[in-house]
């Protein structure tokens, strides 16, 4: 099979992680009527579990790919994903519903852990361009995810049904990967790079740093992206939920031109740059009192911080090649840590004070992230200079 074949089906494996992460949470309000007026803590559990899921997917399966290679992941990453929509299919009660959610995070997990590595493996002389594009399929799956769901809910289509249809895109991608010829992930003239020796080493723990700051930069804004156009500056329900589909969409587009311009930037310009770019607009969406250039503010946020989170892993995995899939595990998790930490730290801020503070504090990670980038690259170009 001709490599682009096989970036396509990995294409297609970030779709499912798209649709593992994203389905459930647009049926919310729904899973709440349906299953007997949920409360608010019981349908915050429901992602919660998900994302609990997504990250012991990651950190479990990629030491283990390393060891008995990332077929079985592969594979047994789309099953897993299969299972958990069939399981929400299915799902007749509240606790089933959180183990749906978790067998679905678990399976975006693997999925999550095991496509960077086999696109890195492909593209040894173009890491972070690929792994730019691959990260694009992400967001397209997930405003794909989103619209179809609506669509669901717009002309009375059951949610149970939309979840079981979803099933056939992993199904197939299952038969796919079961059979196509895979590379191996470091190449066999070299030792793997344990990951105890990577975890020594202070220019991988930089890079650890900057991709939690970059998840940090792209989670704080995207979670409290609805409720800040609602309730700061006062658009409706409808006009969150579009400005969360352009947030995506600019993603998307941001990673796409990164993958066909990056032979004239590198990869530090698509650090440092976006990251200054980030800056400004965390500062005029919280800062500015009209509407509509806030929120625009806000929305252009997905197409700065675009670039951040796959360009910090293929910049790494250019700087340690014999890492694996441990290093993309290890990466990944760190980055999702950062996801999880920067919306809780606004909402601390916006319980103490106001949510437009909130969102100011989040000016914190896209600094820290142009300082360490900053950092990062003077400290390449000392070594290579030696």
């Amino acid at each position: 099979m001709k490599p682009s074949c096989l970036i396509s089906l990995c294409h297609g494996g970030m779709i499912c992680v798209a649709i593992g992460v994203n389905l459930m949470p647009v049926y919310l309000t729904t899973f709440a009527a349906t299953f007997g007026g949920l409360n608010e803590e019981q349908l915050g559990r429901i992602p919660a579990f998900m994302f609990a899921g997504v990250v012991a997917g990651i950190l479990l399966s990629g030491p283990l790919a390393d060891r008995f290679g990332v077929r079985f992941f592969t594979v047994s990453g789309m099953a897993v994903a299969a299972l958990g929509l069939i399981l929400m299919s299915a799902a007749r009660g509240y606790g089933a519903l959180l183990a749906a959610g978790t067998v679905s995070g678990l399976g975006a997990g693997i999925l999550d852990m095991a496509m960077s590595p086999i696109v890195s493996a492909v593209c040894p002389d173009r890491r972070t361009a690929a792994l730019n594009r691959l990260h694009a399929y992400y967001c397209i799956g997930g405003v794909g995810t989103v619209l179809a769901a609506a669509a669901g809910l717009h002309f009375g289509v059951s949610w149970r049904f939309v979840a079981a249809i979803m099933t056939l895109i992993p199904l197939a991608l299952l038969i796919a990967f079961a059979f196509v010829p895979l590379p191996p992930l470091v190449h066999p003239d070299h030792t793997r790079e344990g990951l105890r020796r990577l975890l020594r080493q202070p220019r991988f723990l930089l890079a650890l740093a900057i991709i939690a700051l970059a998840g940090a930069t792209e989670a704080g804004i995207m979670q409290w992206l609805p409720a800040y156009s609602e309730r700061v500056l006062g658009y409706g329900k409808t006009t969150g939920g579009a400005a969360l589909i352009l947030f995506s969409l600019g993603m998307a587009g941001g990673r796409m031109l990164a993958s066909h311009r990056l032979n004239r930037l590198g990869p530090y310009a698509l650090l440092i740059f976006p990251g200054a770019f980030c800056i400004i607009l965390y500062l005029l969406g919280s800062l500015l009192t009209l509407p509509l250039p806030a929120l625009s503010a806000c929305v252009l946020v997905g197409l700065g911080c675009s670039v951040l989170w796959p360009t910090s892993l293929g910049n790494t995995a250019d700087r340690f090649p014999r890492g694996g899939a441990s290093l993309f595990a290890v990466l990944a998790g760190t980055g999702n840590i950062g996801c999880l930490a920067m919306p809780w730290i606004i909402g601390l801020v916006a319980e103490g004070r106001s949510l437009r503070a909130g969102l100011l504090a989040g000016t914190l990670a896209p600094l820290l992230l142009l300082l360490l980038a900053t950092a990062a690259w003077v400290a390449d170009r000392r070594a290579l200079s030696k």
